[in-house]
């Protein structure tokens, strides 16, 4: 059941028949997606992604056939894949189209303000490592605390040690003014897009939520503003297809805050709908559950001034780098999520291949008996090729260093 008024609302301003095709897309079961991580390829073929067909805008998105139990892939927990909306990952298409346009900026500096869980941050990531190697900051934000925890672990499994993630209020970042190349603003949103998802979405939704998330989009961009540099980009995006939260707010943007339209903000793909500033993918013309995106440059000019304060100086940081080890008396004990960094060497520690089985026991974090030859000592467990993470081989038995609140849940059959 959709919201009282929803359709009428939808249909006053995207058309009748659009109104009926998102009626009807929400019906069914919602398609799932996942994009894949160019940096960690396995060694074997993955089945879940038999019968995949790729996403038009993405060229490491893969639509699967069907909806595997992630909990129970080895290689969803080693980061070669993020599970992401087809939709949501237009966002990343306008980013790169961004990219293009700056060129080749040494140590380019990003933020994406509203990054939980982690979607578009790992998009960026690897969009921007495809193109800068490591010269390149991405700041992940989440004001929540609780949102920004599973940011991190989400940053922690894709690996980049380019990213660094944060909790602050986006007011924060004004302190550091023209600091950033490209903002990207995912900002909340009444949601929409959620419908044929959450059924807290349908529950929360009404006209008077639209406009209180309309109002706050406002005043979180105009909190960042400041941190984005003269003649630097901004890609907003949003989960819903309401105009009060993408057109109107847009222009709100270019005149208010001083900016000019960008042309990748337009759709490039037929199923995709333009509208007065950017992409509506509305599902029923996309198999997606939605997604509106646009693009715009700053032109309103900075103080010539340096930033007031340094990144580490105002931000609570949650992650940043290759993790460091920790020292207890005489014993170096690496940080858990070290193997699954993309800044780790490979063979600085022994290595030990594991088969599925032993790979979901170890990430439902039981002791794993290796074999007699298996190295003492602190051990890199991998599967198809990829590290998991770190068991101490004590000879007749392991301790398991996988963290304790990422550990599997579910029951591990022998």
């Amino acid at each position: 059941m959709l919201p009282e008024g929803f359709i009428d609302r939808l249909s006053s301003f995207a058309g009748n028949e659009a109104a009926r095709s998102f009626a009807e897309a929400v019906s069914v079961p919602p398609e799932v997606s996942v994009r894949l991580n160019p940096f960690k390829n396995p060694s074997a073929p993955d089945p879940i992604f038999d019968g995949a067909r790729e996403v038009p805008w993405s060229p490491y998105g893969r639509v699967l056939s069907s909806r595997p139990v992630f909990t129970l892939q080895p290689l969803f927990h080693a980061g070669a894949y993020y599970v992401q909306d087809s939709s949501a990952m237009y966002a990343g298409y306008v980013f790169r189209k961004i990219l293009d346009r700056v060129g080749d900026v040494s140590g380019i500096r990003v933020l994406d303000l509203c990054a939980a869980p982690g979607g578009k941050t790992t998009d960026l990531a690897a969009s921007l490592r495809l193109r800068f190697g490591d010269d390149f900051l991405l700041v992940a934000n989440d004001p929540v605390r609780k949102r920004a925890k599973i940011l991190s672990e989400n940053v922690a499994l894709w690996g980049d040690p380019c990213v660094t993630v944060t909790c602050a209020d986006p007011s924060a970042f004004s302190a550091l003014e023209g600091f950033f190349d490209i903002i990207v603003t995912d900002v909340p949103c009444s949601g929409e897009g959620m419908f044929g998802k959450d059924p807290f979405a349908v529950e929360q939704w009404s006209e008077a939520l639209v406009e209180e998330c309309s109002s706050r989009q406002r005043n979180i961009l105009k909190d960042v503003w400041p941190a984005l540099r003269e003649g630097g980009y901004l890609v907003y995006a949003t989960c819903t297809f309401e105009p009060s939260e993408n057109d109107l707010n847009f222009k709100w943007i270019l005149s208010s805050l001083g900016a000019e339209l960008c042309p990748e903000g337009k759709p490039d793909f037929p199923e995709i709908q333009p509208t007065d500033c950017g992409s509506l993918l509305l599902p029923g013309f996309v198999r997606g559950s939605g997604q509106w995106v646009s693009a715009a440059v700053k032109t309103s000019p900075q103080r010539s001034r340096p930033p007031k304060k340094k990144l580490e100086e105002i931000l609570p940081v949650l992650r940043s780098g290759i993790p460091a080890p920790t020292i207890k008396g005489k014993d170096i004990i690496p940080d858990p999520d070290l193997p699954l960094s993309l800044g780790y060497e490979r063979g600085t520690y022994p290595e030990f291949e594991v088969d599925e089985s032993t790979a979901l026991h170890f990430l439902h974090r039981d002791s794993v008996i290796l074999p007699e030859d298996a190295a003492i000592g602190y051990v890199v467990l991998t599967y198809s090729g990829l590290p998991l993470g770190f068991v101490k081989n004590l000879g007749r038995r392991t301790n398991n260093l996988h963290p304790m609140d990422r550990r599997i849940l579910m029951d591990i059959k022998a």
